[in-house]
């Protein structure tokens, strides 16, 4: 199929893209990513924030020191005290596990995310590439009809024809060029949808795809995509990263539970006189023993265990509906490619000729003109669709599955 490109207003027209080049300018440009990209670091940075330990506490302390320094019922006074707060229970480690549990939950989601944005472009460009076949297919038929007309005007001059016969013909016309109106127009949607995927803030007119809409041959089985799905489906691995997730907030309730203790070392100077002490603090968790807490994330770990279960087997439900779609498509791509489409171009090709001498009446040949168009939308479609199977099959077992 031979490239066809919308007017270019900027100069010469780019070079068309192939598919892997639309999804790697994607996964660069796409806005979309890219902020999920930025939320994924800002979580990432949390287990800095996650591994700090305590900071001492300094404190500083002077009086009486503008007062006479030989005066012995009130001497100047001077203090320093240094104190620290002691995590016990390791709450710094679980709290850091916690942290690096929600980095790789987020971490998932992205890449869940990443491959829904790849499906968009992929089904994305599959419809612009189906938007071209149909326009190709929409100048052909009007070319040839066009050609019918001019033909039928000459006979007209001729006399072999009367006016309202030429007009009845002619008046047909109309019907094509609205396709072809029409066809233009949905490529130009489809490539302006394609762009903005494509991180295109304004889409260009002569952008252009390169692809073909042939159904491919794939070697891939069932229970080989299952068992892919299972290892590389983002969502299900976030699922069981949320899972460990929960149990590391386990461990982080159970550490706030314990007493904290803190231990502080003080100066001080008192006239002439030197002292040195330290103190040690301790709360008593009579009644806060962060009971709540350690309740509510253990019901999380019980959720989040059912949730895997669930996603589980929506992974396996999403690959097998993926798997009988493309069944289906590549069936009827088939009976389109192998029967229909031959036999509506022989019944097209032998009726045009025979009306041409006189054999068969203009509503015979335009009977089979409109059911000309029609298979070879229909097998266009069928086509484009098995492409969307595929597509959705690859985003099922999160595995390109073409070879």
């Amino acid at each position: 199929m031979m490239p066809i490109m919308l007017q270019s207003q900027n100069g010469p027209a780019p070079a068309p893209i192939s598919l892997a080049q639309a999804l790697d300018l994607a996964r660069s440009k796409n806005p979309t990513l890219l902020a999920a990209q930025q939320h994924l670091s800002a979580t990432r940075a949390a287990e800095v924030t996650a591994g700090l330990r305590q900071n001492p506490n300094v404190t500083l302390l002077g009086q009486d020191v503008t007062l006479p320094s030989d005066n012995p019922g009130n001497p100047y006074f001077y203090s320093a005290n240094v104190s620290r707060l002691f995590e016990r229970g390791h709450k710094r480690q679980w709290r850091l596990e916690s942290a690096r549990a929600t980095t790789a939950v987020t971490t998932s989601q992205y890449e869940d995310q990443e491959r829904q944005t790849l499906l968009n472009v992929k089904a994305a460009f599959t419809n612009m590439l189906l938007a071209k076949a149909a326009l190709a297919l929409a100048e052909e038929n009007l070319a040839g009809y066009r050609n019918t007309v001019e033909l039928n005007r000459e006979r007209l001059r001729a006399g072999d024809m009367s006016a309202t016969d030429f007009e009845r013909i002619d008046l047909q016309l109309a019907s094509f060029e609205s396709d072809e109106d029409k066809a233009r127009l949905n490529l130009l949607q489809t490539s302006d949808q394609l762009q903005v995927l494509l991180g295109v803030s304004r889409p260009d007119r002569a952008f252009d795809i390169t692809g073909t809409l042939d159904p491919p041959a794939l070697t891939a089985t069932l229970d080989d995509l299952e068992q892919k799905a299972l290892a590389a489906r983002p969502d299900y691995r976030a699922a069981q990263e949320s899972l460990s997730l929960a149990r590391a907030n386990v461990k982080v309730a159970d550490s706030m539970g314990t007493t904290d203790p803190t231990i502080a070392s003080e100066y001080e100077r008192s006239g002439k006189d030197n002292t040195f002490g330290a103190s040690l603090n301790i709360p008593l968790r009579i009644f806060d023993r962060n009971q709540g807490e350690k309740q509510r994330t253990r019901y999380e770990v019980e959720s989040s265990r059912f949730a895997e279960t669930a996603v589980r087997s929506q992974v396996i439900s999403d690959v097998d509906q993926a798997w009988a779609a493309y069944g289906t498509s590549l069936t009827q791509a088939r009976r389109y490619n192998s029967h229909y489409l031959g036999e509506s171009q022989r019944v097209r090709d032998n009726l045009e000729f025979s009306y041409r001498h006189g054999g068969s009446t203009l509503l015979d040949y335009l009977d089979a003109l409109r059911d000309y168009r029609q298979t070879h939308l229909d097998a266009l479609n069928a086509n484009a669709q098995v492409w969307l199977s595929i597509h959705q099959l690859s985003y099922a077992a999160a595995t390109e599955i073409l070879p």
